[in-house]
């Protein structure tokens, strides 16, 4: 009688936890795809604004000086998605006032020209909508970090249309080798929710048209060395922006100088490479690369340089869909010379790149099948695998924690570097 008790405790334990966190994931689902519904609109206006008016790029250094200024004032300067991860390692807390600032700071860097992503704004937004629904409900410490993911997973979800990438990506980012599975339900749900309040709007999902290969040993093996390319190119990725971001810190402390010249900056470089395909976030260059399999050369090379000299500067938006651009012109660049359909390659390049930049491979895998088709699976899993393996502890969020070693069943617990 009494392991009966006890067992129906504990089933009525897992049922009250599995309504509650129904619960919060539903609203915070709702809020995060009614914000992440805004947040595209307003960056998608933006683009579109700045495309018909390409004048606007000459206000590029005043709306950074802007922007810095408002960091300033609301005291939120370096604050990025770093904070948002260690918000859950260590309980931080999160500033409702990041929502509104890195909103607009973020339609601000895509009017004006700089080339920035939008995914360092869905998990800041996401983070801070998460953690700040747990608070007005009460809940303890553990479970406003679960929250932060649920919110994190839910704007990823709205502004890719990716849900299983979303719920898995919040989950195994924050520490590599070590997942928090009590995040599962409510991650999901907070993602499918704001999935389907995406479609209120009409807001497609991203998705694109790849034919991918008959899988041969032949295939494999040349997939692998381009995964090999990426994993090298994500430790130069990574490299990259952390050092830019450290000496321009470095030779220019005042934010607001440093945003003005960092502005100057990107104009003089759209001005010498004549074309604008390198400001913004870059999402037709993407397009072309995977869809038709053209890119220049010199793509991917080019938007590693615009987009670290503006995050550098202190413009707002993220990482990660210059990733996607930067590693699906490189694969298209070497698909040819690898053997490989162009097309094919430059998708493969983006899940291998994205996966060595973040060290999230279960998530690239899911990304490359929720966004090119499960035909290539086996192709994408193994190149995600030789650039999560050869990338080393590099990584884009130098907050994230690596339990884990890559090279053998050890527990090292370090940061990314």
């Amino acid at each position: 009688m009494k392991n009966i008790n006890e067992r129906a405790k504990a089933a009525g334990a897992f049922a009250r936890a599995f309504v509650k966190w129904l619960s919060v994931a539903a609203v915070t689902g709702l809020l995060c795809g009614l914000v992440g519904s805004a947040f595209y609109l307003a960056v998608a206006s933006a683009t579109e604004l700045r495309e018909a008016n390409p004048r606007l790029l000459w206000l590029l250094p005043v709306t950074g000086a802007a922007i810095a200024l408002l960091y300033r004032v609301t005291k939120l300067d370096g604050l990025g998605t770093d904070a948002i991860i260690d918000a859950i390692h260590e309980g931080r807390r999160i500033s409702p006032l990041l929502v509104p600032v890195i909103f607009v700071s973020t339609a601000l860097t895509h009017l004006c020209g700089g080339s920035a992503g939008r995914e360092g704004a869905a998990l800041q937004i996401g983070g801070g909508l998460g953690q700040n629904i747990a608070r007005l409900f009460r809940m303890d410490d553990k479970d406003r970090r679960l929250a932060t993911l649920c919110g994190m997973s839910g704007l990823f979800s709205a502004l890719f249309g990716t849900p299983l990438t979303a719920t898995i990506f919040a989950l195994e980012v924050i520490s590599v080798g070590e997942v928090y599975y009590a995040g599962l339900v409510p991650c999901l749900a907070s993602a499918l929710v704001s999935y389907g309040v995406t479609h209120i709007f009409n807001i497609a999902p991203t998705r694109f048209d790849v034919l991918a290969p008959a899988l041969t040993a032949d295939g494999l093996w040349r997939v692998a060395l381009l995964g090999l390319a990426c994993a090298v190119m994500s430790v130069v990725l990574c490299v990259t922006m952390h050092g830019s971001e450290r000496l321009f810190r470095r030779w220019v402390p005042n934010g607001v100088l440093r945003a003005l010249l960092g502005g100057a900056a990107v104009i003089a470089l759209t001005f010498l490479t004549g074309t604008g395909d390198y400001n913004g976030a870059g999402t037709d260059v993407i397009a072309a690369a995977i869809e038709r399999g053209q890119a220049r050369p010199w793509d991917f090379a080019l938007k590693l340089l615009f987009t670290a000299v503006t995050l550098a500067s202190g413009f707002k938006g993220g990482e990660m869909v210059p990733t996607f651009f930067i590693g699906a012109t490189l694969g298209c660049a070497l698909g040819p010379v690898l053997g490989l359909p162009a097309g094919f390659a430059a998708a493969v390049g983006l899940a291998a790149l994205f996966c060595g930049a973040v060290n999230c491979p279960v998530a690239s895998v899911i990304l490359a099948i929720e966004l090119f088709g499960s035909e290539g699976a086996v192709y994408f899993a193994v190149a995600a695998a030789v650039s999560y393996m050869l990338s080393g502890y590099t990584g884009l969020y130098r907050s994230q924690k690596i339990i884990y070693s890559k090279l053998k069943a050890e527990y090292i617990d370090i940061h990314a570097k």
